[in-house]
């Protein structure tokens, strides 16, 4: 293959991978935000994601919404099933040890699978088309309008919420609890809602990335939050779990890899290549790429 043939053929994929790769990121953030306030990895946060996209599907198909209407209502529902997990599964445990708190995670996650089975059958469904596809052409590099939404949409929540984090009162309060909750307890902060507050951001974030993919790959089912949700785990570990830039950068980064292991090699290797990164990065730099070595008491 000629040089100029593998460059164009790299761009392209990187194009791909930054499509993809910002999806995760949106997940992970929720990941990361929910272990930055309380320590809790919360493995139901990829079947939220599956659930944003049955809200989009939904409020597409039977309300007749057009994007962003759908996009809000998604992200509404899922926070709305954000707080209520919070409040039921977690915040009653959240003296527990931490062994308890991930086994309710991984049955809030059996919950939301199988339950979602049930009540929407277990049947893949079309997602609607809600703009029509237009292809751009750059210099030989092939942009459709879908991966033009996905990477603005994105971008501009992750934009929102960095600026939610760093500008706001609400802000302030979540960065005070991540850092010492006791303290921020006696400083009259309420450490309750801070925490909802963040489940709610974090499970908005994930079901606007559901409705993204539902777009994209035109297709949602009830496991779908299965591999992307671990993914964005990965992600998140490989930016720093705990650390929002982290998230971001972490996400892309995978993406972009993922694509090129699809592009270069084979689809076929394209998972595998993300769990090698996890291995990597927990053997060689635990922390991740923004994170600091912390000795934590388990």
């Amino acid at each position: 293959m000629e040089a100029s043939s593998l460059t164009q053929q790299f761009f392209q994929q990187l194009i791909n991978g930054i499509s993809l790769g910002s999806i995760y990121a949106l997940i992970a953030l929720g990941y990361t935000m929910v272990y930055g306030i309380i320590r809790l990895i919360n493995f139901a946060h990829g079947d939220i994601y599956m659930l944003g996209a049955y809200a989009g599907y939904f409020a597409t198909t039977f309300f007749k919404m057009s994007f962003f209407p759908a996009l809000i209502f998604s992200m509404v529902v899922a926070s709305t099933v954000g707080m209520l997990i919070e409040r039921l599964a977690y915040r009653p445990l959240r003296g527990a040890p931490k062994i308890a708190i991930l086994i309710t995670a991984i049955g809030v996650s059996l919950l939301l699978e199988y339950g979602g089975m049930i009540l929407v059958t277990p049947q893949p469904r079309t997602f609607p088309e809600l703009f029509s596809t237009a292809t751009y052409n750059f210099m030989g590099l092939v942009v459709n309008s879908q991966q033009i939404v996905i990477l603005v949409v994105s971008l501009a929540l992750m934009f929102i919420l960095t600026y939610v984090v760093n500008h706001t009162k609400v802000g302030k309060a979540m960065r005070a609890v991540s850092f010492d909750t006791d303290a921020a307890r006696l400083m009259g902060i309420n450490v309750d809602r801070i925490i909802s507050f963040t489940f709610a951001i974090g499970s908005s974030l994930a079901a606007a990335a559901g409705i993204l993919v539902g777009i994209y790959y035109n297709s949602i089912d009830p496991l779908m939050g299965i591999m992307p949700g671990l993914k964005a785990f990965v992600a998140a570990v490989l930016g720093g779990i705990g650390v929002i830039p982290g998230a971001m950068v972490g996400g892309v980064l995978l993406g972009v890899i993922e694509a090129l292991v699809s592009g270069f090699l084979s689809s076929t290797f394209r998972d595998a290549a993300a769990f090698i990164i996890l291995i990597v990065i927990l053997l060689f730099r635990p922390a991740g790429l923004f994170g600091k070595n912390i000795r934590e008491k388990v």
